[in-house]
């Protein structure tokens, strides 16, 4: 069952070109779409970013994301990776996706104002804008390839030691592809561990989730959960839910959102225990801090009060503190907790992992 979840995960992310959007405006009156295509025919790499120490780069802007400019040049073998907030000034011909703090989302180009600190003109080709700078947090050039919105973290961590001939492995595999108008992200995660003179540790975390954006921050939500492990005696559980959720901020510096809606859980176990099935509805916070240097923070839990069973509550809590290398490495530190109020006969109520690991990003 382990394995058929890991193909699904696997599948679905392989999947995704295939619903993509490719330069993400066919959606747009013809009008609108004939001005794009019209400047997009005309890129040139010579778009400009001023910084406040007064250095000017020049070369391509790749993407915005999470408070990080990522800038190529003719004249660096790496690319760029700079903080957003001392970027003073941009220019660009290109048309980009750009996302605003306030839910926006456009296709535009953007261009600093002379005499005006601070503040960008987007133009769509139809409409032309003012807005703060500091307010744009995402930005990506139209017309990139899948493997661009696509962010991928592989990371293992080991532990021997000679007495009891202790092993341990945790390895987790997770992924991100932000679109336009959506984001798909999942992550699948194992904890295993052999001890003599101890029983084994099998743990298995999984989660598949799909966001599609809506206006003033909203947005909806569909996704799949799954846990396996022996202190609650869960062969498996899985949980479909499906709602909607606000962004209370959507910043450079952080973002913290609200998720509610309806879920359906199954429930198989380890002994002989009946399967079990229940009706829930969900309640879900997220807060995610990634403007503290090279160290980010995230942080959600979901509360799981049951509609079938009386007085059955469940929770689950995951935080992850990550800490950015050079060469697009990194160390992470992970804490998960699951809770149910009305386990079966046998089985602990709770169940907890604390894991340290080492990874590499691919973006």
């Amino acid at each position: 069952m382990i394995r058929k979840i890991l193909f699904t995960f696997l599948f679905l992310f392989l999947s995704v070109p295939v619903f993509s959007q490719n330069d993400s405006i066919s959606d747009m009156k013809p009008k609108e779409k004939k001005k794009l295509l019209k400047k997009k025919k005309k890129v040139i790499y010579n778009d400009s970013i001023l910084l406040s120490n007064n250095d000017l780069l020049v070369g391509e802007i790749k993407k915005l994301d999470k408070s990080v400019i990522t800038l190529k040049t003719k004249y660096s073998d790496s690319d760029f990776k700079i903080k957003w907030q001392k970027v003073v000034s941009i220019k660009s011909d290109r048309i980009f996706i750009i996302a605003m703090n306030n839910g926006v989302r456009l296709n535009s180009t953007i261009n600093s104002i002379e005499n005006k600190k601070g503040i960008v003109n987007l133009d769509s080709g139809v409409n032309s804008f003012e807005e703060n700078l500091i307010d744009v947090i995402y930005l990506e050039p139209i017309g990139r390839n899948f493997l661009s919105r696509l962010t991928v973290d592989v990371d293992f961590g080991l532990t021997m030691a000679k007495a009891n001939n202790l092993k341990q492995i945790t390895s987790n595999i997770s992924g991100t592809y932000l679109a336009n108008k959506w984001k798909a992200n999942g992550f699948y995660k194992i904890v295993l561990s052999r001890q003599n003179g101890a029983a084994d540790i099998n743990r298995m975390d999984g989660e598949l989730t799909g966001n599609y954006f809506l206006r003033n921050n909203w947005f909806l939500q569909l996704g799949g959960v799954y846990l396996s492990n022996d202190e609650q005696k869960l062969k498996l559980r899985s949980t479909y839910k499906a709602g909607a959720g606000y962004y209370f901020v959507h910043s450079n510096r952080m973002s913290l959102g609200t998720g509610a809606g309806l879920a359906w859980t199954t429930e198989n176990f380890i002994d002989n225990t009946s399967d079990k099935a229940s009706g829930e509805l969900y309640l879900a916070v997220g807060f995610n801090k990634y403007d503290i240097g090279d160290l980010s923070l995230l942080t959600s839990a979901i509360l799981y009060p049951s509609v079938t069973e009386k007085g059955r509550y469940r929770a689950d809590i995951n935080f992850d503190m990550k800490y950015d290398l050079p060469l697009d490495l990194y160390i992470k530190m992970s804490l998960t907790y699951n809770w149910d109020n009305q386990p079966i006969e046998g089985a602990s109520a709770e169940d907890y992992v604390f894991t340290t690991s080492f990874g590499w990003e691919f973006n």
